[in-house]
């Protein structure tokens, strides 16, 4: 069946097709005398042909495209659908779109996100990272469109920013550790870029080191296998940490399997915390002891920030930081007798 277009609206109607577009538009500021009456006619017209406006026609006449795009770094890790959720909801509710890309890891894919982003015109962008972590030629498409762009990164930011630290969440949970009597305590820094998590990487050393105490890194891949391979290594030693301290709630998994697999019992044996608060955390056995960085919120935030940029285009640089907070659950415990 044909789809219904606008002259056949206006014929309906017995109108113009300008008038109809005009209806269509509510361009009331350009003075074009429509009575109420005509004005009905036309809306009954539409709703008895089933006519729908075509979105990409009223995005080109208008310059906006009700559609945001999201670019994404890591597609496995439930934390970044965590915020990605609170992205959608938000604009959702304030009448946008979204287009989502996934964060090329190599230079092919990197030439068709950009290939992509180019067909599909977006209002903004949200960077579920800093844009000086995306690959240059990214960079600069994003940095030239003229776009409002908000980045949701620990890292300092060009544009506006939702500051995702886990800084004082990191202080939090050492404290949590020494308290229970760690002095032997490991991080597993499983990340792709090695800044990416610098704002949990420094604060352990920095805390460590005022407490005249040893550092146990030991730095893999964001993958489970790398995170395991990692977790399994560090264990072996004769003074092994009694306490790990994991980059993410994904890779606590694969390190507290590589525990298990070695003997060791969590957190009678081994004490293993790590940060994202992802729903599997709660689920686990033990339940997982992790700082929340309150994912679906930090999206939230963007999308505000983003429709406040548009509304105020010369607005000085905007920045907010959502609380996080340390989760005490079953995985961590006293430090082992002996």
């Amino acid at each position: 069946m044909k789809r219904p277009t606008q002259k056949d609206v206006a014929q309906k109607a017995g109108v113009s097709r300008s008038t109809v577009s005009y209806v269509l538009n509510d361009q009331t500021e350009l003075k074009i005398p429509i009575s109420d009456e005509t004005r009905q006619r036309v809306m009954d017209a539409i709703a008895e042909l089933g006519y729908e406006p075509d979105a990409r026609a009223q995005s080109l006449r208008s310059g906006d495209t009700n559609i945001v795009g999201v670019i994404i770094p890591v597609i496995q890790n439930p934390f970044f659908w965590q915020i990605l959720s609170g992205i959608s909801a938000g604009l959702q509710e304030n009448g946008y779109s979204l287009y989502l890309s996934h964060h090329p890891l190599d230079l092919q894919q990197e030439a068709n996100t950009i290939r992509a982003l180019t067909r599909q015109p977006v209002d903004g962008f949200i960077l579920l990272a800093a844009i000086k972590y995306l690959l240059p030629r990214l960079s600069d498409h994003l940095r030239k469109s003229g776009r409002p762009i908000v980045e949701i990164t620990a890292a300092k930011a060009e544009f506006d920013q939702v500051v995702h630290s886990y800084s004082s969440g990191t202080r939090a949970l050492l404290a949590h550790l020494l308290e229970l009597g760690h002095r032997r305590i490991g991080f597993v820094y499983g990340i792709t870029n090695e800044v990416q998590g610098f704002d949990r990487l420094l604060i352990y050393r920095e805390v460590l080191g005022q407490k005249g105490l040893q550092t146990y890194e030991v730095h893999c891949t964001e993958s489970l296998e790398g995170a395991y391979q990692a977790a399994y290594s560090i264990l072996q030693g004769k003074n092994r940490p009694t306490a790990l301290i994991v980059i993410n709630d994904m890779l606590a998994i694969a390190v507290m399997r590589a525990a298990s697999d070695l003997g060791l019992t969590v957190p009678h044996d081994l004490s293993v915390a790590s940060f994202d608060d992802i729903p599997f955390s709660n689920y686990m056995v033990p339940r997982l002891t992790t700082v929340s960085g309150k994912s679906e919120d930090s999206g939230r935030e963007a999308v505000r920030l983003l429709l406040r940029r548009f509304e105020e285009p010369a607005l000085p640089q905007q920045l907010s930081t959502p609380d996080v907070q340390l989760i005490i659950r079953e995985s961590t415990g006293p430090v082992p007798k002996g």
